[in-house]
């Protein structure tokens, strides 16, 4: 049998025990999206009355389980929050699930992560101080003795954005904005999206910074010196380069067939567009990691928790492509 995927737990009092459960019942009759979740399974029980849940030893154990049951990696937690309100002593469990599903995958124990939602501020007082997800696994994979270039990717529908800076603020972004970076994040995402997504040669777009992508330096001189010398590079080391794009005329449909992805100089440039395309479908993929990892592009969601409400839409999303990235890769 196929390893399975793994599920972290997220913000336990965010809408992760909602969105799992509704996962579950959407994939339990597609064996090849089959994951067990790593948390506390007496609270995903009290969160969810009715679900059919199945304590497992192993990851080995959920394909068997899958059908019937939610298969979980009994992790218990040091206190049951309510929905909507964060339980500060929660945080180091918060953590440890992420710390774990990286070494289940160096283990080869599964075949891919996926990741509920963190809340970052409930983090911080535990030691936490990452960005987010995506560079945090980048540093348990440098701590497994595998440094990398990671890169996020933002996935809706056939719109693949990789923002090239990302959580700074905008006044920051030209400083940031290095010839270096834009190389390493276009090599990456060529790599993967031909490892995982099986394009032989893909389309690599690039926005400008600048509106107008500049206009010949009229309204800024970013994409003179940084950013068509690095893709100068690229097509001279065989790369299927396009732009550096107006970022306003490179997201509708016409443009979008033009690219197997696209490299955006900022993050709102990449996330804006991704969220209009499908705002509740949207999926975040770490690339250039020793392992496969998507998480749903949302938050915590505190302010629905526990209302039922909740969109699944993004995890069930999220889970599905992990399952086809290693499918691809195998």
């Amino acid at each position: 049998m196929t390893a399975p995927l793994i599920l972290t737990s997220g913000e336990p009092a965010g809408v992760a025990p909602e969105i799992t459960a509704a996962a579950w019942r959407a994939l339990r009759a597609e064996p090849t999206a089959a994951f067990a979740l790593l948390g506390d399974a007496a609270y995903w029980q009290a969160r969810n009355p009715g679900l059919a849940i199945a304590e497992i030893a192993s990851p080995a154990e959920a394909q068997a389980v899958f059908p019937t049951a939610l298969p979980v990696l009994h992790r218990p937690l040091a206190t049951h929050p309510q929905p909507g309100s964060i339980a500060s002593d929660t945080a180091p469990q918060v953590i440890a699930a992420i710390d774990e599903a990286v070494a289940m995958a160096f283990s080869g124990a599964i075949s891919g992560i996926v990741t509920n939602p963190i809340q970052k501020e409930a983090l911080y007082g535990a030691g936490f101080r990452h960005q987010g997800h995506t560079d945090y696994l980048a540093h348990l994979s440098a701590r497994h003795g595998k440094p990398v270039q990671e890169v996020m990717m933002l996935v809706a529908e056939d719109l693949r954005a990789i923002p090239v800076t990302v959580h700074i603020p905008l006044k920051d972004v030209p400083s940031k904005l290095t010839r270096e970076a834009i190389l390493a994040q276009a090599r990456v995402t060529a790599k993967d999206l031909t490892r995982y997504f099986g394009i032989a040669h893909p389309r690599l777009a690039f926005t400008g910074l600048n509106p107008h992508a500049g206009e010949n330096g009229a309204m800024g001189r970013e994409e003179i010196d940084v950013i068509r010398p690095a893709l100068d590079t690229l097509r001279a080391d065989g790369f299927n380069i396009i732009g550096p794009l107006s970022a306003d005329t490179a997201f509708h449909a016409e443009a979008r067939a033009a690219y197997d992805a696209i490299l955006c100089m900022y993050h709102d440039q990449a996330l804006i567009p991704v969220k209009t395309l499908d705002f509740h479908g949207g999926i975040n993929v770490s690339l250039g990691l020793p392992f496969i990892r998507t998480s749903p592009d949302h938050g915590t969601a505190l302010g629905i928790a526990g209302k039922g409400v909740a969109n699944p839409k993004s995890l069930i999303a999220a889970i599905r492509l992990a399952a086809q990235m290693h499918r691809a890769a195998t």
